[in-house]
């Protein structure tokens, strides 16, 4: 349901940015190049039609946008509340074993491993 409607609301946000570009304003906007000034576009609608028509798609267009907005937002208001951020997830992941490990490795080299000896409590040594 939640994806649904991100896709409808998607589509709200593509075709209301579409009809406000596509409104005439003092400087004729985007309408113009298409030949809203003039009479292309204002001759399809009538001479006032064209505005009252695309005002009236904006505003029905406003309308939906703003219901699908609130909608995903009550949709998603429960399951918010166990996510954490990435900067919390990193730290509470995050184990350090030894200060080496916190050192980078260098690309295609290989990982070199030295096992040291621990002293024994008995006092011998090992033969080498």
């Amino acid at each position: 349901m939640s994806a649904f409607l991100t896709i409808v609301h998607v589509f709200f946000c593509v075709f209301l940015i579409v009809s406000i570009l596509l409104q005439s304003s003092r400087g004729g906007g985007l309408a113009g190049m298409f030949g809203g000034g003039g009479g292309g576009m204002g001759s399809v609608f009538g001479g006032r039609g064209a505005a009252s028509f695309l005002s009236k798609v904006t505003m029905w267009l406003g309308i939906g946008f703003a219901v699908t907005s609130i909608t995903i937002a009550l949709l998603t208001l429960g399951t918010s509340s166990g996510q954490r951020s990435l900067v919390q997830q990193a730290a509470e992941e995050e184990t350090v074993s030894s200060p080496a490990a916190m050192l980078p490795t260098v690309p295609g080299g290989e990982e070199v491993v030295s096992e040291q000896e621990v002293p024994q409590s008995s006092g011998e040594e090992k033969p080498e």
